[in-house]
């Protein structure tokens, strides 16, 4: 927050805009993933998807969006009409494919549950056992 004090001395004080836009770099890359417009022209992707990231990233309820985003409810049928339409999953697929670096990754792991205290799959001998005993 800061003030500003006007030639009566009276004290405003203002919010910092710490507001996410998207620049234009990151738009040209995320363009192709837009679905088209039909019939009426739609409100501006930057702004709409600007604000469905910060409402994300800051944990926000939808109501509680910057004004400076539009309203509220158009954040947030866009969000769930591209959710369900898998845009977002497309764009996150589309952006990272062409980032990828091809190369091998192999992952090898083994999983048992074992009790707290084992220490080893090793079968322990017990020691009054004999074989043959029966």
């Amino acid at each position: 927050m800061w003030e500003a004090r006007s030639d009566s001395g009276s004290v405003r004080r203002e919010w910092m805009s710490d507001l996410y836009w998207l620049t234009d770099e990151q738009m040209a890359r995320l363009q192709p993933f837009f679905p088209k417009s039909h019939g009426k022209p739609r409100v501006d992707d930057r702004r709409v998807l600007s604000g469905i990231i910060f409402v994300n990233r800051n944990g926000l309820r939808w109501c509680d969006a910057p004004k400076d985003y539009g309203p509220h409810k158009t954040l947030y049928n866009r969000w769930k009409r591209w959710s369900e339409r898998g845009i977002f999953l497309r764009m996150m697929e589309g952006l990272a494919a062409a980032e990828a670096v091809p190369k091998t990754v192999m992952i090898d792991a083994t999983y048992l549950k074992a009790h707290r205290t084992a220490s080893s799959l090793r079968v322990k001998k017990i020691p009054w056992a004999r074989a043959g005993a029966g």
